[in-house]
């Protein structure tokens, strides 16, 4: 396996969304979404975003990775699996999606959080 370990919080930091909520998100995110790798055996997508970024993320459900964290990275030629591959390549010098695209992205996709100790709004019955 000729895969790389990489530190993050050096050149970029990372953020782990399940591949459930993962896949939405790019369809979400469309050509803001930079490269992205995919991890089939975390069921997991990992998007890079810009150093120190990840200080700030609290994403439920995701998991960022800064400083001291190291991320699992394959050569620019894997594109497909089986195992770990390029959902999309770095292409161009595009390797860094917008944080702040990347977080619209994801709780438009598992929706608004609701605050520790208050009620969830009310749902409509179902017909």
């Amino acid at each position: 396996m000729d895969c790389s370990l990489l530190a993050a919080g050096i050149d970029w930091d990372a953020v782990r969304v399940p591949r459930s909520i993962g896949v939405c998100c790019l369809d979400i995110l469309g050509g803001r979404s930079a490269a992205v790798v995919e991890d089939p055996r975390e069921s997991a997508l990992y998007w890079f975003i810009a150093t120190g970024a990840s200080a700030g993320w609290d994403v439920a459900q995701t998991r960022p990775l800064g400083m001291t964290q190291y991320l699992v990275v394959p050569p620019l030629h894997r594109v497909a699996g089986p195992g770990l591959h390029w959902r999309i390549r770095p292409a161009e010098g595009r390797l860094i999606t917008d944080v702040r695209a990347l977080r619209v992205a994801v709780e438009g996709t598992i929706g608004p959080l609701v605050p520790p100790g208050t009620k969830p709004p009310d749902r409509p019955p179902a017909a």
